[in-house]
């Protein structure tokens, strides 16, 4: 290592030398990092050429829009679950930290990766590195068992209906507060020795070292797999095979009993709260599915690393950022289109944001009039 430490010393030489001619030399995608990042960067991208300015451009711009649009749309979705009555509930809070997660997420990776974009290399030492790395992990985490609880309250409102036990602010308040102590212990264990956070093979991001092939730095990438990762996956399933189980045993039983009296339907209040729980319901699980879809290419990254699955370049590591990057885009988004309070609300205060027509959803939220449907409502 030591070795190849003293020769990328040589070959920078070579390179801003022949920079200064008006050449690059035999430039690499680890020549133009500062000195001071080489303990942190494996001996595998040494072999890499830098990627063409094209993409650190299209990167850049990518990462940039990226971040503006998550944060309006988070902001938003902080501002009006906050600032609106109706919406201020417990179980809304989960809402509040998915966005406020999202929020941060992007806060703290788009602006430093857009810069480092720029340069086309990172340009803010080694602990920033290992604190961006750890912000996006933390941050990502926090989002992926947020979205868990949310599932698992849908589950416990539509499934156990009415013998439900009802969110409450501190039970809410206790669920937030595990999520963040979960998140911390997984992101601080790499500063302690468990594994590290290193450079990506772009050299514009940091993530988790998944190419030293230490059995301590295996086991960090897998067993943080299996719990921000495979677990929650388990769990939202397991959630959602009940919910949407019980919403079709209810509506079968509904047409059974309508056909018996030889009517259409039997009071339609309760056929507008079994769409609303499904509606509901299918926006926390389109939700859960986008995040999934953000995530998977970095752990299948991080899994092609370990187990040596296979070659992992500059370019490729492209797209786990601009993936996971886009999940907070996406949340706000489902909100605004699919959730009715949120929607009347957001018409009130920006008008010029809401899409199509209100009247469905002023008719779903009148028409539900039960308690549980009550307690339905404000779940998401």
């Amino acid at each position: 290592m030591l070795n190849k430490i003293g020769s990328h010393y040589e070959r920078q030489e070579m390179v801003w030398g022949g920079v200064a001619e008006g050449g690059f030399g035999n430039e690499t995608v680890v020549d133009r990092v500062t000195p001071d990042m080489f303990h942190l960067i494996d001996p595998t991208w040494y072999q890499f050429p830098p990627m063409d300015s094209m993409w650190y451009k299209w990167l850049g711009v990518t990462v940039f829009f990226l971040g503006v649009i998550a944060s309006v749309g988070n902001g938003m979705v902080i501002y009006i679950f906050t600032c609106t009555k109706s919406l201020r509930t417990p179980s809304n809070l989960l809402v509040v930290n998915l966005a406020f997660s999202d929020f941060c997420l992007m806060f703290s990776m788009c602006p430093a990766m857009v810069w480092n974009c720029i340069y086309e290399t990172w340009m803010f030492g080694p602990f920033a590195c290992e604190l961006y790395a750890m912000f996006g992990s933390l941050f990502g985490v926090t989002s992926i068992w947020t979205m868990v609880f949310i599932a698992l309250d849908r589950y416990n409102v539509i499934v156990k209906g009415l013998s439900a036990k009802p969110m409450t602010t501190k039970l809410a308040l206790l669920k937030i507060f595990c999520i963040y102590m979960h998140g911390l212990f997984w992101t601080l264990t790499p500063f302690f020795g468990w594994s590290r956070y290193v450079p990506e093979a772009n050299m514009t991001a940091c993530g988790t070292d998944y190419l030293t092939m230490t059995w301590h730095s295996r086991s960090y990438v897998f067993i943080y797999a299996c719990f921000a990762y495979f677990l929650p996956l388990l769990i939202i399933i397991y959630a959602y095979y009940f919910i949407v189980k019980a919403v079709a045993t209810h509506e079968k039983s509904m047409r059974e009993q309508a056909k018996k009296m030889n009517v259409t339907s039997l009071r339609s209040g309760d056929q507008s709260n079994t769409s609303a729980e499904f509606k509901l319901a299918k926006v926390a699980l389109m939700t859960i599915s986008l995040w999934f879809l953000a995530w998977t290419p970095y752990l299948v990254i991080n899994f092609a690393g370990i187990f040596q699955l296979m070659t992992i370049d500059p370019l490729f590591s492209i797209w786990g950022s601009v993936f996971a990057k886009a999940n907070a885009v996406y949340n706000p988004i489902v909100y605004a289109i699919s959730h009715p309070k949120y929607r009347l609300a957001l018409d009130k205060k920006f008008p010029c944001l809401v899409c199509g027509k209100l009247d469905d959803d002023k008719s779903d939220t009148k028409s539900v009039a039960s308690a549980q449907t009550t307690v339905s409502e404000d779940k998401v």
